[in-house]
């Protein structure tokens, strides 16, 4: 993947005030990689994963052969671009073995030469970025700089291989008001940095988490952030300025169906009925390898229309992107058929007009059905409208409607909203 580094990092906080967050330059990835090599936690996480039998009874072994299979992974990898060239391989492999398809749309829309915000929907931890990432490689263009929070950075090798892979630091563990503000216009700084300097893409997610329950919408929160900077550097200048300059492009990805959905459901029940969720160690790092392992069918990746216009406010700017990202949201028969069995049960949905079309299933086959059928059997009857909301939320969202399980749904929603997601 083609990569245009800046200049090699400064040493002082001056000439580079984004050393704590930016993703590394072409000059760091010799000692990075050295750095890997020698990770224990990151050896004894590859060991027990391929090679269990021999971890147990010869650890020291197991990471001798970890750590030749590494350098032999990394031979050749020079600096960025070569390691994202490396990690398509791996996403080639990726996308042929647990998806139907991956289709794109849109790019034609854009320059190839110039810089983007793609400010995109959040379903998958990793693959949402990853999938745009080779949908620009696949086409010849440059890749985008990923934004990742720092909640999932919980090991040193896991920072490592993020910032290898062009990925900078969201601050979600600043504690205080202050902090916050800090860490956020330090964010906003770079994201302005990148675009308007750099001249390099971003991917950033239109809201702080994941749409665990299918409902996708932009935080106002998000935009106030990406015009910080901007703002702060000269308060007279237009709101739609500012917004021109980002250069925002909403991205809509939708997946025929979610390797997490099942945990996804467990975790809307628990904020429904107890209030809360507690996450287990490491369970973040489960769902990126979930997602990743896991059968998604069909994927479809749409890139929207640059923003242009009058913009006065961030809500305004937020009212595009959802435009645009629920317009361009592709809808499978795994999303028609849990609104049917959502239905089933509920005459104001049956009865609904704007849900005719979508509860039209004859066009839907057998083996279609089939599959979605033998999916949903695995579900624990408790969790099952839960996961079956998530599949039903895309096209109730697109029409303005909402869906209330037993008075339970608004309760997870304002759960979920107080409470830090990934």
């Amino acid at each position: 993947m083609t990569d245009t580094a800046t200049p090699s990092p400064a040493t002082t906080a001056e000439q580079d005030p984004f050393a704590d967050i930016r993703p590394y330059h072409d000059d760091e990835v010799a000692e990075v990689l050295v750095r890997l090599e020698q990770d224990r936690e990151l050896l004894d996480t590859l060991t027990r994963f391929r090679l269990p039998g021999l971890t147990q009874r010869f650890p020291w072994l197991a990471r001798q052969i970890a750590r030749l299979a590494i350098k032999r992974e990394m031979r050749g990898v020079k600096d960025v671009a070569s390691f994202q060239s490396r990690i398509a391989g791996y996403m080639a492999r990726m996308i042929h073995t647990t998806t139907t398809s991956f289709e794109t749309a849109g790019l034609e829309r854009l320059s190839e030469d110039t810089p983007y915000l793609f400010l995109s929907n959040h379903r998958d931890i990793s693959l949402d970025p990853a999938f745009v990432n080779y949908a620009l490689y696949r086409h010849g263009r440059n890749t985008v700089r990923i934004a990742i929070g720092d909640n999932l950075l919980q090991k040193p090798f896991v920072t490592d291989v993020m910032r290898l892979n062009k990925s900078f630091i969201v601050p979600r563990s600043a504690k205080g008001k202050r902090a916050m503000l800090a860490a956020y216009q330090a964010l906003s700084g770079y994201i302005r940095h990148s675009l308007t300097h750099d001249k390099h893409s971003i991917w950033l997610a239109q809201r702080e988490g994941r749409a665990k329950d299918g409902r996708d919408g932009t935080e106002t929160a998000i935009i106030k952030m990406l015009t910080m900077s901007a703002r702060m550097a000269d308060k007279t200048r237009p709101f739609s300025e500012t917004v021109s300059e980002l250069n925002i492009v909403p991205v809509s990805i939708s997946y025929e169906f979610d390797p997490c959905d099942l945990q996804k459901a467990r975790e809307l029940a628990a904020l429904a009925n107890e209030g809360r969720y507690e996450k287990v160690k490491y369970e973040d790092i489960q769902s990126i390898a979930a997602g990743i392992s896991g059968h998604k069918g069909r994927v479809k990746l749409v890139f929207g229309e640059p923003l242009k216009g009058d913009f006065e406010t961030p809500e305004d700017v937020v009212a595009e992107v959802d435009r645009q990202v629920l317009e361009h949201y592709t809808l499978y028969p795994s999303h028609q058929l849990a609104l049917e069995k959502l239905a089933a049960s509920r005459p104001q949905l049956r009865e609904e007009p704007r849900l005719a079309s979508a509860l039209d299933v004859t066009a839907i086959s057998g083996a279609e059905r089939a599959t979605f059928e033998n999916r949903l059997a695995g579900v624990p009857s408790e969790l099952r409208d839960w996961w079956l909301v998530q599949y039903a939320n895309p096209i109730l969202n697109r029409e303005g409607l909402s869906i209330d399980l037993d008075d339970k749904l608004d309760a997870a929603q304002a759960a979920g909203a107080e409470q830090a997601a990934s």
